[in-house]
């Protein structure tokens, strides 16, 4: 497969069938995916709007690194609320953790039992000059970007002379299959659960407004773990490096791997994968599966 441009489509063979790829992990070494277009709003808004940018979340989150990197970008202040870290983050950060720290990102850990308090508060003591983001990006400021992304795709459906389009992205709060849903009522947006199951999925995109009819949740085979190793997902993610396109080991592997065994039910529909980036945190990915001697 040729190199892309950023933001490109690439037609990708895989499993016999023909899919396309939009090469959004192209957009920005840290800020790609779906998170420069949660943060696309932000991208354009003037530096002055803002001094501290206060986000929560998980140790390795690829949202942490993305909203770092545009902290840095526009020279504001980034505080970051997180559990405690492992023993071995502690003594030694690595994979998003140590980029994101590189980038003068400062962190804070609250304990386990104070947790959802501490994240309770901050919500309260915004104060003038400082913007909360929620935990992944999962806000209403990303409605924007969206709009954006579905402009851009539907351009290319129009270019492709495309008339029946499923858009597929994985899902962890689910904002962008629930925003791009909303942008494109007229192409069938699909996903899976990555984190929790489809019932916590709903619930979390209802969050955000009344539930689009244009998306379909695709089951999972068996309840997985977020974050944890699966022998599957990394065959999966050899699978599709052989193929031409490097995919991240968590959310990447676990959508592909669930969209092959749903293909069945979609028909002949063209098939756009939106490549969601976070190809930062494999090497600390594939550390762990090596550790387990896969």
């Amino acid at each position: 497969m040729s190199s892309a441009d950023p933001g490109s489509f690439q037609r990708y063979a895989l499993h016999g069938r023909t899919f396309y790829v939009k090469r959004d992990d192209l957009l920005d070494p840290l800020l790609s995916g779906n998170k420069y277009w949660k943060l696309y709003t932000l991208l354009h808004t003037p530096s002055e709007s803002y001094q501290r940018i206060v986000s929560y979340g998980g140790s390795q989150s690829n949202a942490m690194l993305a909203i770092a990197a545009l902290c840095a970008k526009k020279g504001w202040q980034f505080h970051y609320y997180c559990k405690p870290l492992a023993a071995y983050l502690k003594e030694e950060p690595s994979g998003n953790l140590k980029l994101a720290l590189a980038l003068d990102m400062h962190l804070h850990t609250l304990e386990h039992a104070q947790y959802a308090t501490g994240i309770a508060a901050l919500e309260a003591d915004k104060d003038q000059g400082c913007l909360l983001i929620r935990q992944g990006a999962a806000d209403p400021l990303a409605a924007a970007g969206m709009q954006a992304l579905a402009k851009n795709i539907k351009v290319w459906q129009g270019q492709q002379s495309i008339e029946r389009l499923r858009v597929v992205t994985p899902s962890g709060t689910g904002t962008t299959a629930y925003y791009l849903a909303c942008a494109m009522p007229d192409v069938q947006v699909v996903t899976t659960a990555v984190v929790g199951d489809a019932h916590y999925l709903r619930a979390q995109m209802q969050q955000l407004g009344a539930l689009p009819d244009n998306i379909t949740m695709l089951e999972a085979d068996k309840k997985r773990h977020f974050a944890k190793p699966y022998r599957e997902l990394l065959t999966m993610y050899h699978q599709l490096r052989e193929a031409g396109i490097e995919f991240d080991l968590i959310y990447g592997a676990s959508m592909w791997y669930t969209l092959l065994q749903h293909l069945n039910v979609m028909g002949d529909d063209t098939l756009l994968y939106l490549h969601s980036g976070g190809l930062s945190g494999n090497p600390t990915m594939l550390e762990r599966y090596q550790r387990k001697g896969w």
